[in-house]
């Protein structure tokens, strides 16, 4: 055996060793930091593609070493493929979780702080993982829903924009003065001002005339955070603005036949 070759080998395999692991490390940190500079990018996925990074160099620097001393790479790279392979068809479910949160931290549908509607759940979110995304109802309760289901459903994003339009829909009866009707409908609307006139103004229309009742569709645009404090106040207003104009708002009634038997 030639010890000064065998030497030389154990010390370049060293250097080699020394080297990759100090190189993964540096330019797992450099992705690292690219994801702090710039804050429009997500960081939670900078620091999944750096660690990935440093795995990859340190498994390449483990094959080069080994070849240092005269292993067959060549079957050593084709089992630890198997071997991928094998674990990959055991976690698909969790690797497609990791994918879909890849995918969503890339493309960002939502934000922490975003009120949406994905998966089968809705509610307003905490926290975007690789693997999941925490949200928080409307009452409070927490869900955590793995990402591949957020990914393959339609996501609504309800908070994305700063307007949002409310429609409501109010029926008086046929024997209504619809032109008092709708000025009833006009001046509740008038007199709120969270009520906005850009994109478009108020619209108010007879929208259907129904079995029972004529039906005035109403639509208005509002701040996305006076949403829901705005459509509850104009159900309550506009039904209290109707008793003291005296419009009536029809509902159904049910009339009962007795026979008398003979």
């Amino acid at each position: 055996m030639d010890w000064t070759a065998y030497a030389l080998n154990i010390l370049a395999a060293i250097a080699i060793l020394g080297a990759g692991l100090w190189g993964s490390g540096r330019v797992a940190n450099l992705i690292r930091q690219l994801g702090l500079k710039y804050p429009q990018l997500d960081v939670t996925l900078f620091g999944f593609l750096g660690s990935l990074a440093r795995w990859a160099i340190i498994a390449l620097t483990i094959i080069i070493v080994l070849g240092q001393f005269g292993v067959e790479t060549t079957s050593l790279i084709a089992l630890v493929g198997v071997a991928g392979l094998a674990v990959g068809l055991a976690l698909q479910g969790t690797l497609s979780n990791l994918a879909a949160g890849v995918m969503l931290l890339i493309f960002r549908p939502f934000k922490v702080g975003d009120y949406i509607e994905a998966g089968g759940h809705s509610g307003t979110v905490e926290d975007v993982s690789l693997f999941t995304t925490r949200m928080v109802s409307v009452n409070n309760v927490p869900t955590i829903v793995p990402n591949g289901e957020i990914w393959a459903n339609a996501v609504t994003n309800y908070s994305i924009r700063d307007t949002r339009r409310l429609d409501l829909v109010f029926g008086v009866s046929y024997s209504t003065d619809l032109k008092a009707a709708e000025t009833a409908l006009r001046d509740v609307i008038g007199e709120d001002e969270r009520i906005l006139n850009e994109p478009a103004e108020p619209l108010v229309v007879v929208s259907n005339l129904g079995d029972s009742s004529v039906d005035f569709t109403i639509r208005v645009w509002c701040a996305s955070s006076d949403y829901w404090a705005l459509k509850f106040h104009m159900l309550r207003t506009v039904k209290e603005t109707f008793d003291e104009r005296g419009i009536e708002i029809p509902f159904p009634t049910t009339t009962i036949v007795r026979k008398n038997a003979d």
